[in-house]
Parts: structure tokens; C-alpha cells; sequence
């Protein structure tokens, strides 16, 4: 009997144990938006402007094999799930022009393969958290507009391979951290229509291969620096280079002297 009994209650483990497993097993499809997407075959998902809505399904970390992911230009909203941090082979990330709320998941710092990222013109809001800065293949960062409160992280030196890096109308305070001027590959960067104050840092001398350089409609102040002559602009284009609705003060390096636009001077000296 004692004998018998045992061999029930093994039989009885093994018997859930094999549910258990089964719970476990990672599906071969998955289904999104009334679309099934078999996993192993699907590495690209382009779904722009195709009038989604509602919450991106969690199950979409189940496309490991995915290496670009446009869900941009429809009516997304809701989060942006954890499980997008499963997607370590993505290169391409864009869910620009939706209306996604909440704050960027510190998971999206695991998608180390990342060379383009984009989820501007949405509803986010929280600060940047450090856990993005671990993305150094990153040449494309667009978090502009969007409701992204706190300062700059000094960390943003460490993506020397960023082109473009754009965190325009946003909620941002706190001063342009020196840390920028080290973005030796910068080609276009868009700090415009925040709350960004304190000084221009003279580092920005350095960014030999800047050709758009925007800091206007912020509450920068003090003098800018001779260094931002070193730069390769056409210092009379809006379109290259903007300082202006700032508290920047007089004098003015002789490259600019003509094009500082509108500074509200009663705080200098």
C-alpha cells in the first residue's frame, strides 16, 4: 500500500509539472492588432500610419527576431509595455505620432543593438532615465515634444555616435551639461522651447560636425561663449543656427553679434 501511494503522489507531480511547463512554453505566433505573426519568421514590423489604437499588446516581446519596429503616425495609446525590452536585436524604434503616455520603461536601456530611436510627438512625461544612455550604438535620438520634465543627464557623453539628437518642447529644466560638446559626431541638435537655463557651455566649440544647432525659447543666460565661433555655421540662418528668446547677455562674440535675435537683457550686468 505505502508502495502504491508513493507511486500516486509521483505520478500526481509529474502530472503538474507538466502543466507547469506547458504555461511555460513560448508560443510560435502571436497575434497584434488582429494580425497573427509567426515569431521565428517575422524581423521587421512596419505598421506606420495604419490607424491603430489602443495599448501596444504585451506579446510583442515574443518578436525576438525583430530588428525594425515602426508603429508611428496612429492612435496608439496607453504605455509603452516592459516586454519592448525583450527586443534586443531591434536597431530601428519608432512610435513617433501617437498618443502614448506614461514614462520611457528603464527596460528600453536593453536594447543594446539600437541605432535609431524615435518616440517624439507623443505624451510622455517622467524624466530621461539613465538606463537609455546604455544604448552607444545609438546615431538617432528624438524625444521631442512630448512632456518630459528634469534635467539633461551628464551621461547623455557617453552616445559619441549620435547625429541627431533632438529633446525639443518638452518640460526640460536645468542647465546644458558640458558633456555635449565631447558628441564629436553631432550633426543636429534641438534643445528648443524648454526651461533649460543656466550658461551656454563653451564645450559646444567642440562640435566640429554640427550643421543645426537649436537653443532658442529657453531661459539660457550669461554670455555666449567666442568658442561657438569655431563652429561651421552660416550664423545668418534660422536654419542652421537659432539663440534667440533667451536672457543672454552683451557683448556678443563678433560671428553672432548680428543674429542673437530677441534676448531679454534686464538680468545682466
Amino acid at each position: 500500500m505505502h508502495k502504491y501511494l508513493s507511486l500516486l503522489l509521483f505520478a500526481w507531480i509529474a502530472f503538474w509539472s507538466c502543466e507547469d511547463e506547458k504555461d511555460k512554453t513560448v508560443p510560435t505566433e502571436v497575434k497584434l492588432w488582429g494580425m497573427t505573426y509567426i515569431i521565428e519568421a517575422t524581423d521587421s514590423l512596419i505598421l506606420k500610419s495604419q490607424n491603430l489604437s489602443g495599448n501596444i499588446p504585451k506579446e510583442i516581446g515574443y518578436l525576438t527576431n525583430l530588428t525594425h519596429l515602426d508603429l508611428s503616425s496612429n492612435q496608439i495609446s496607453g504605455f509603452i509595455p516592459v516586454e519592448i525590452g525583450k527586443l534586443t536585436s531591434l536597431i530601428s524604434l519608432k512610435l513617433q505620432n501617437n498618443d502614448i503616455s506614461g514614462t520611457i520603461p528603464p527596460e528600453i536601456g536593453d536594447l543594446v543593438n539600437l541605432n535609431h530611436l524615435n518616440i517624439g510627438h507623443n505624451n510622455i512625461s517622467g524624466s530621461i532615465p539613465l538606463e537609455l544612455f546604455n544604448l552607444n550604438k545609438l546615431e538617432y535620438l528624438f524625444l521631442g515634444s512630448n512632456d518630459i520634465s528634469g534635467s539633461i543627464p551628464q551621461e547623455i557623453g557617453t552616445l559619441t555616435n549620435l547625429k541627431y539628437l533632438s529633446f525639443y518642447s518638452n518640460d526640460i529644466t536645468g542647465s546644458i551639461p558640458i558633456e555635449i560638446g565631447g558628441l564629436v559626431n553631432l550633426q543636429n541638435l534641438q534643445l528648443f522651447a524648454n526651461q533649460i537655463s543656466g550658461f551656454i557651455p563653451s564645450s559646444l566649440g567642440n562640435l566640429s560636425n554640427i550643421n543645426t544647432l537649436m537653443i532658442h525659447f529657453n531661459q539660457l543666460s550669461g554670455l555666449i561663449p567666442d568658442e561657438i565661433c569655431n563652429l561651421d555655421l552660416t550664423f545668418s540662418s534660422n536654419f542652421a543656427i537659432r539663440l534667440d528668446n533667451n536672457n543672454l547677455c552683451p557683448p556678443y562674440p563678433a560671428c553672432i553679434t548680428d543674429y542673437v535675435g530677441e534676448q531679454n537683457t534686464s538680468i545682466c550686468d
